[in-house]
């Protein structure tokens, strides 16, 4: 056996993670840089794909039959970047972890550099920075700058550290230091380096390296109106996850929205149109319980979004499963109204019954979501 097959068969010192989304044009590009990048170094590439409607997975898996390097972890009813990662990096034995995006974007000459620092000097994880001397944006337009920069002065308030690119997709990690924090890990959004870092117990001791962000090799960027909701959730866990869970907390700022709705709807049938008062409940709680699914769907749970036609399967459940606590709403409202309560406590009273419900049994039933932020 040559040296080269000895490498490709030894157990990895390296894994590179790499999560994706739509990249089918991308994997075997960047496998072929990792080839010639990684030379003389036992490594391995994790490719952990969210059931890619472009079978990016059927792209991998070909390329795992072809060559014993590439992994593949094939999530089906799951998304994130984080969790893809967080996956991808327990699902290997190798002492190093790095971590990188699979458009070309992240200098992969980089990764030697990354290795070496982590075994030659006293450090937990080597970070890629656009922000120190050598490192740069490269294309970006305007608002894109303007968006890092700000995300990056909030995301160090959270880490509490000197570190110039929190927001850095780019990096590597001694297992060990991975193992001793992951338990912390939210798991929320798409920034893994900026919830590693702000679930530390104790500093990480860090080194960055500068590399200047490439355009993207093919296919289409996913900085959108997602990512930016994925990045807030992040920020509202680590402020508030080790009091109360961060779905609830979107929870119940959604359902604050929902109170608005059913008493402008009750407003304008019951004191407006002078429909009876338990038409005008039962309306306003079916208007409000829709408006409460749309926007619960949209922010608190947009990891397991429902889409097409199980956005309206998904209506029905949430109809059903609640309506336990839609007639304890209306009865208990109609009740108390009728024994002379005021008609906007009636109302509370029945939306505080129902609340209840709306939360527990649709997360599960619904949505069938993953527990984030519940530590």
């Amino acid at each position: 056996m040559n040296n080269k097959d000895s490498l490709s068969t030894a157990a990895p010192l390296l894994s590179v993670v790499v999560p994706c989304y739509n990249e089918v044009e991308n994997v075997e590009e960047l496998t072929r840089h990792l080839s010639e990048t990684l030379q003389g170094i036992p490594w391995e590439v994790i490719f952990v794909d969210d059931d890619s409607p472009d079978k990016t997975s059927q792209k991998i898996a070909d390329m795992a039959f072809q060559n014993p390097r590439v992994r593949l972890i094939h999530r089906i009813g799951r998304r994130g970047l984080s969790s893809a990662c967080v996956e991808g990096m327990l699902s290997t034995s190798a002492p190093y972890l790095a971590v990188m995006d699979a458009d070309l974007q992240h200098d992969a000459t980089l990764l030697p550099d990354m290795l070496t620092a982590l075994r030659s000097q006293q450090l937990d994880i080597v970070v890629g920075s656009r922000y120190i001397d050598g490192g740069g944006i490269g294309s970006w337009d305007t608002k894109r700058a303007a968006y890092s920069r700000f995300a990056t002065r909030i995301s160090r308030y959270f880490t509490q550290t000197e570190l110039t690119d929190p927001m850095s997709g780019f990096f590597m990690i001694q297992r060990e230091a991975l193992m001793q924090r992951v338990r912390r890990l939210s798991g929320v959004g798409f920034k893994i380096l900026l919830d590693l870092f702000a679930s530390s117990s104790t500093p990480l001791r860090f080194l960055e390296l500068p590399y200047t962000f490439k355009e993207r090799h093919a296919g289409e960027s996913k900085l959108d109106n997602r990512a930016l909701l994925e990045f807030g959730m992040l920020l509202l866990d680590k402020w508030i996850g080790h009091i109360i869970p961060v779905r609830f907390a979107a929870f119940v700022l959604v359902g604050g929205i929902g109170v608005l709705v059913h008493f402008l709807v009750l407003l304008l049938l019951f004191r407006i149109t002078g429909a009876p008062f338990a038409y005008g409940q039962a309306a306003a709680t079916l208007v409000a319980m829709t408006t409460n699914y749309l926007l619960n769907n949209l922010f608190t749970y947009n990891d397991v979004q429902l889409k097409g036609w199980k956005l309206l399967t998904g209506w029905f459940s949430f109809i059903l499963v609640c309506g336990v606590g839609a007639a304890a709403n209306v009865g208990i409202a109609s009740l108390l109204f009728q024994r002379q309560t005021n008609w906007m406590l009636s109302a509370l009273a029945g939306i505080g019954v129902s609340s209840v419900w709306n939360y527990a049994v649709t997360a599960v039933y619904t949505w069938q979501a993953p527990s984030i932020g519940t530590k």
